[in-house]
This record gives structure tokens, C-alpha cells and sequence, in this order.
């Protein structure tokens, strides 16, 4: 068998025949939704909630500001740094209505991180929670971002309310680290300040950027992978048809625990849920278990995405396994593998299954799930969405059959214009309009996918990539450290856990200290959970470090 065609494999239930080009931009699709739903809850998050009018006319003002005080314009990048809350989805449809180009931001960042993304970017403007901005004044001076808003947690909650959040959040729990940022503006001061009368319209066609979602990509530093209106517009459409044999207009309630700066939440639980007037409950700190299930506790939720490890956090609280499923339509699992115990765990405790699905950052993201109908295969990844190819290669290009192990390739319109600005690292992972995964993958005779391995040495850690050079770098970098490897191995809790292999420099090194110094340097999910002392690493003949014979050594081991 030489390919396998989207067509052959969908779902009797699903459409196949969707319009990927329907609409001109994400813009269109969002303004249609308001006409449809207007006074239907859109966004709700702390109790607070929005309607579709209300996140019209507050979008409208946020752009109004972006295109007339801040004189911004089509095309300017914005950076938006915050976690779930009301705030995003305001910004995010304003940015976008004003013609820019959305560069979501982990709010976790260090400091480091946070300057590689904005100048890579070229921001012109960052939109950030006030928790996080004492990082951003530390680079203030080396970023080329002319204009900076700045939010806090509660501004959004309105009265009393807000006023409380901010204060508790500020003084109480001591979550706002102190800050000077002299030409920052207030997010009120911004809803305050611009007349959305003055909002002009931009025109956007489908070849037009909408986000730079930051990825490493297959391999390497990080990098922005542009995604075009047409890119979002066809995912949201493909993912409409797949859950629109269980899905009904204004009537699904959805929990969103992913962050929305996260490619997945943002088009399957943001925008392609917007299409059909769901209500989207936002949860801000899914860590929280105890409020997390409090919050789930108060709504009759019918759709709830995540990956595995929050689906295994929950499932082991029992105030989450006495809540009411009876609503839920809906469960689909994405960003890291979903194992085979959570997937049977989570049916027995809610009674639906667990759907898995597949993508990437590249692919907008989804490319390939499981059927919503009772047919999903555990274990496997699906089979690819309508007007999505897929096919599994050799190292020499060639195209494998039925069973074979090969390097996962997708074709399809959700496949991204190509990394922003680094055109050798899009040739290296695009063959014509092929996207290559650095998966190895195996399709069998009913079309099903199932990932067996990673071409590449990229961690991942529950959903998130990381990726050895980048830690390494850090490591090498303290002054009593002479080289180091940086390798992934199995974690229950996470997927994988980060592991370094250092040979040290001065030999007082410790293990806390080298773990202290990658926590000030590194988000936290790429600090390593080990690390173990040696007098020197394997090495090829050129001097190369073998990450994977450290990964060999590293097993037999432990036995």
C-alpha cells in the first residue's frame, strides 16, 4: 500500500465533504458567531462570565487602541503572555481584528526565554499578567518592543470582585513579584482609553499570518511557526465535522484546563468551540485540584480536553470521581500519548471514552483522532482528519505500507506556511506541502496510527517539548561544570523526566546546585529531575557527544 487518503478511513458520521476555505480569516468565523449567538455566555472564568456580544465590543476597543493610540498596523506582532482568564480571548480577537499576528506566550518563561521569543518575533507589543512582569523588566532594555499592557488577575471580574482578586492575589498570596515597567499601560486604562467607534476593519485573506506559535519545532532552538487564517480556519473546520455528530449549537459547555496559549486549547477548545456557541468555562490554575474540581462541580460540562497527565491527576482525586458525568458528551485527549490505564480508568469513572488525538504546533494542530463514536482504537492515534494525508517514509523518502515503521508525514491545509523567519529550518522539515513529524509511526490496514518511537531526541514532558541542546546549553554554561548530556527517560507522572549527565569541572558541584541554577535559567518542566555525576561522556570520532549511548549506559543501569 503506497498512501493512505483522508477520504478512505473517515468516520461514517463525519462530513467529509467540509469547505476548509469557508471563510476569508479567523475574523469572519468570529464575527459570524456573534451574529449567531450574541447574548450567549461565550467565556466564563472565575464565576464571571461574557457573551458574544460582549466579546465583540471588547475586542472591538482593545483593537480600537492597538490601531489608533498605539498607532499599530497590519501584519505588527503582538505578544500576549498570560494564563487562562477573560483577558485572553479580548486581546487575542483583538489583535487579530486589527489585522496583527497573535505570538503566544508560556507565562512561565524565564526571563532568557522570554527575549529570544520577542525579538525573534520582532514584537511590537507584549500583552502580559502583572505576575510575570517582573521578568520582562529584566529585558526590558534588550527587546525591541515599543509598547507594553500590563493586566492583573482580577480586572476583568468587575466591582467588588475584581477589586478583592487583584488585592488577595497582590498582598495575600504574594503572587505579584515587584516590578518597575515606567512605560507600561494598564489594561484598564487601555478599555478605558480607546473608542471602539474608531476601530477600522481590516481585510485579511487566508494566505495572511493570524500566529507565530512557538515550537522546537522537529529538533532545535525554538522557533515560530507561522500560521496563516487559512491554516486555523481548515483546522477549525475539520474539527468541527468531527465532533458534529455529538456536538449541538449554544448547548455545550466546555471546560478548558489546557492554557490558550497552547496551540491545542487554542483551536480546539477557543475558536473551533466558538463556532458552534459554546459556553468555555475557563480554568486558570488546573494545579489546584481542590478548586479545579470545586469549579467542574458547579457546571453540567458536556466536552473536556486535556492530556494524560491532568486526566491521571484527577482521576486519582476522589472528590473528581464523585462528580455528575451525565452531561458529558465528549472527551478528547491530545498533546502527549494517553495511556492505555487512564484511557480505561477515565470511561469506567465518567462513562465516555477517552478519544485520543495527534498533532503538532506545525499542523495547527490537529491532523489525526480517534471517532467520537464508540469505534476508537486505545493506543492508537486515530485516523487522519477529512482533506488530511498521511503517510509513513523511510529514511531515503520512500513511501512505506501497511505495518511498516517509518517517519510520519502530513499533508493537508492545516499544515503551516513554515517557520518565521528561518527558511533553512522549513526546508528541513518540509518535502513540497509534506510536513515530516519526526515521528516514527506505524498505519495499519484500517488506517488507524499509532506512534512507536521519536526519530528525533526531543523530550517530551506532559505535552510540552524540550529539547536537549537548550538545557545542555544552560548546564555547560555554570562555571563548574566541563560537559554535559541531557537525555529523556520514562516518568509515570509526566511522560518522561529530564535526566543530565554532567562531568564536572570542580568536583564540590552538587546535584541541588545544578538543579537550582537550570530552575533560574529554564522554565520548570525543562529543569532535570536527575542528575548524575561522571568522569567523562561517550563521544563519536569528531568529538560529539552520543545522547544516545548515554541513554544505553543510563538502562543497563538500572537493570
Amino acid at each position: 500500500m503506497q498512501d493512505f487518503p483522508w477520504y478512505k478511513f473517515y468516520p461514517s458520521a463525519v462530513d467529509k465533504d467540509i469547505d476548509v476555505k469557508a471563510y476569508s480569516s479567523v475574523v469572519d468565523l468570529f464575527e459570524e458567531s456573534v451574529k449567531k449567538y450574541g447574548n450567549s455566555i461565550a467565556y466564563e472564568c472565575m464565576g464571571k462570565t461574557i457573551t458574544f456580544n460582549e466579546v465583540d465590543q471588547l475586542s472591538k476597543t482593545f483593537a480600537a487602541y492597538l490601531q489608533n493610540n498605539l498607532m499599530m498596523k497590519k501584519g505588527d506582532r503582538v505578544a500576549i503572555q498570560m494564563p487562562n482568564c477573560l483577558q485572553y480571548p479580548v486581546a487575542m480577537f483583538g489583535v487579530l481584528r486589527a489585522g496583527m499576528v497573535v505570538v503566544n506566550t508560556n507565562p512561565l518563561y524565564t526571563a532568557s526565554e522570554m527575549k529570544h521569543q520577542f525579538n525573534d518575533a520582532g514584537a511590537d507589543a507584549i500583552v502580559i499578567l502583572a505576575n510575570f512582569a517582573f521578568n520582562l523588566e529584566k529585558i526590558q532594555k534588550d527587546i525591541s518592543a515599543k509598547h507594553v499592557i500590563v493586566t492583573e488577575l482580577g480586572d476583568m471580574l468587575g466591582g467588588l470582585k475584581g477589586g478583592i482578586v487583584n488585592f488577595v492575589v497582590k498582598y495575600i498570596k504574594k503572587m505579584v513579584p515587584a516590578f518597575n515597567l515606567p512605560k507600561a499601560i494598564k489594561w484598564k486604562e487601555v478599555m478605558s482609553a480607546a473608542n471602539p467607534a474608531s476601530f477600522k476593519r481590516e481585510e485579511m485573506t487566508l494566505g495572511d499570518a493570524a500566529y507565530l506559535q512557538y515550537t522546537g519545532g522537529t529538533t532545535g532552538v525554538s522557533k515560530g511557526a507561522e500560521l496563516t487564517h487559512g491554516n486555523i480556519v481548515a483546522n477549525m473546520q475539520q474539527i468541527s465535522a468531527w465532533m458534529k455528530p455529538k456536538l449541538r449549537e449554544r448547548e455545550e459547555v466546555v471546560i478548558t484546563a489546557l492554557p490558550l496559549y497552547h496551540i491545542f486549547a487554542l483551536t480546539v477548545n477557543c475558536l473551533a468551540m466558538m463556532k458552534i456557541g459554546a459556553h468555555n468555562v475557563l480554568i486558570t490554575n488546573p494545579r489546584d485540584m481542590p478548586g479545579f474540581i470545586k469549579e467542574l462541580s458547579k457546571h453540567k460540562f458536556t466536552v473536556f480536553t486535556g492530556v494524560n497527565t491532568l486526566f491521571n491527576g484527577l482521576l486519582n482525586q476522589d472528590a473528581f470521581t464523585k462528580l455528575d458525568f451525565s452531561s458529558l458528551k465528549i472527551a478528547v485527549g491530545g498533546g502527549m500519548a494517553v495511556q492505555k490505564a487512564t484511557a480505561e480508568k477515565w470511561q469506567k469513572v465518567t462513562g465516555t471514552p477517552l478519544a485520543e488525538g495527534y498533532g503538532l504546533t506545525e499542523t495547527s494542530p490537529v491532523a489525526t483522532c480517534n471517532a467520537i463514536d464508540g469505534t476508537e482504537r486505545i493506543g492508537t492515534i486515530g485516523v487522519p482528519l477529512p482533506h488530511t494525508n498521511v503517510k509513513v517514509i523511510d529514511d531515503d523518502g520512500k513511501v512505506l505500507g501497511v505495518g511498516e515503521k517509518g517517519e510520519l508525514c502530513i499533508q493537508g491545509p492545516q499544515v503551516m506556511k513554515g517557520y518565521w523567519n528561518r527558511p533553512d529550518e522549513t526546508e528541513k522539515v518540509m518535502d513540497g506541502d509534506w510536513f515530516k513529524t519526526g515521528d516514527i509511526a506505524v498505519i495499519d490496514e484500517d488506517g488507524f496510527v499509532k506512534i512507536v518511537d521519536r526519530k528525533k531526541e526531543m523530550i517530551l514532558v506532559s505535552g510540552f517539548n524540550v529539547y536537549p541542546n537548550e538545557v545542555e546549553n544552560v548546564i555547560a554554561s555554570h562555571p563548574k561544570v566541563l560537559e554535559v548530556g541531557v537525555i529523556g527517560m520514562p516518568d509515570d507522572k509526566s511522560t518522561e523526566k529530564v535526566v543530565a549527565y554532567v562531568v564536572p569541572k570542580d568536583k564540590s558541584i552538587t546535584e541541588e546546585e545544578i538543579i537550582t541554577y537550570t530552575k533560574e535559567n529554564l522554565t520548570n518542566y525543562k529543569v532535570p529531575r536527575e542528575v548524575y555525576f561522571a568522569d567523562e561522556l561517550p563521544k563519536t570520532n569528531v568529538g560529539k557527544i552520543l545522547r544516545r549511548k548515554i541513554k544505553e549506559n543510563h538502562e543497563k543501569t538500572l537493570g
